[in-house]
């Protein structure tokens, strides 16, 4: 009868409590981005804005020898609404390696 009163007492004060401390950790872990997809997700980002200057790039090329040449709608570097979002964005970045923009 003790043995089972003490068993009862251990679940509920230590096996319980420890139960539910392990997977709040693994939740709150689960839903955090780690070092190393941040430092993918910033070579994506670089990648991509080499990808842009290459196609400006080529489409200045295009349109130098074809004047009837019209590229296609995608973002312009140089447009407000394009660049507010990528301007939040590297700000972010520039917060997290320590260094301002």
């Amino acid at each position: 009868m003790d043995f089972e009163v003490v068993f009862v007492v251990a679940t509920l004060f230590i096996g319980l409590p420890w139960v539910i401390l392990h997977y709040i950790t693994k939740w709150k872990t689960a839903a955090t981005i780690t070092s190393d997809d941040e430092v993918l997700l910033e070579e994506l980002y670089n990648l991509a804005k080499r990808l842009d200057e290459r196609m400006d790039t080529v489409e200045r090329l295009v349109a130098a020898d074809d004047p009837a040449f019209t590229p296609a709608r995608r973002l312009i570097a140089d447009q407000e609404k394009d660049n507010q979002q990528l301007r939040e964005l590297e700000q972010l970045i520039a917060e997290k390696k320590g260094t301002r923009a």
